[in-house]
């Protein structure tokens, strides 16, 4: 009857209800782990300047407040664009350049039609940190972190390239920060995206 068909409407209404609040609760949990991961680490870069060399001391705290009141307003708005990422990692990349110097070269190819389609926000910093981390940094004479994006058949794809110092033997990518990413893709989209780690050419990933 009607009564028992309105019933069995709300019980899968209130059911899909509490599915979205656990994928959101999800998602808000991953997005926290990223960033006290990387004021950690900042932090104490800023620690050894400030008794090392105040003056870039000083640009690297300003570079972080800067960073840091745009993640918080960016997080407090109910949507994010791919134009919001970019802002943001050009931020963090000027925070990084301070540390690595000439080391860190980067290069962005980012047509500028795609920054206002929709984007999970700090999605891509794990990726780009990982770049810098694991490839970079070890490398003799660094190397260029590269961020592109494209669309190809109604499907955004981006991609963080580096010339580092590459995979290592038996490494299939699933450290913290490609971990987080993996999940947050999942629980925002399901099978409809996916993240692939693979050599880039020669050298880097």
């Amino acid at each position: 009857n009607a009564e028992a068909v309105a019933t069995e409407a709300q019980r899968r209404a209130e059911k899909e209800q509490l599915e979205r609040a656990a994928v959101e609760a999800h998602l808000e949990a991953l997005q926290a782990q990223i960033e006290p991961h990387f004021l950690f680490n900042t932090l104490a870069n800023l620690a050894v300047l400030i008794r090392g060399d105040p003056p870039r001391a000083e640009r690297l705290l300003a570079d972080l407040i800067a960073w840091l009141r745009a993640t918080l307003q960016r997080t407090r708005e109910a949507d994010s664009t791919l134009g919001d990422e970019i802002e943001l990692l050009r931020r963090y990349l000027d925070i990084l350049g301070l540390r690595l110097g000439d080391r860190l070269r980067v290069a962005f190819d980012v047509p500028e039609v795609l920054l206002a389609r929709p984007f999970p926000l700090l999605l891509l910093q794990p990726l780009v940190e990982n770049a810098i981390t694991h490839g970079i940094e070890p490398k003799v004479g660094g190397g260029e972190v590269r961020i592109a994006a494209v669309l190809a058949d109604g499907r955004l794809r981006l991609a963080v390239s580096d010339t580092g110092a590459g995979l290592r033997e038996g490494d299939a990518g699933t450290g913290f920060g490609l971990e987080n990413v993996r999940g947050r893709l999942h629980a925002l989209f399901g099978d409809g995206a996916s993240l692939d780690v693979r050599t880039n050419g020669e050298q880097g990933v």
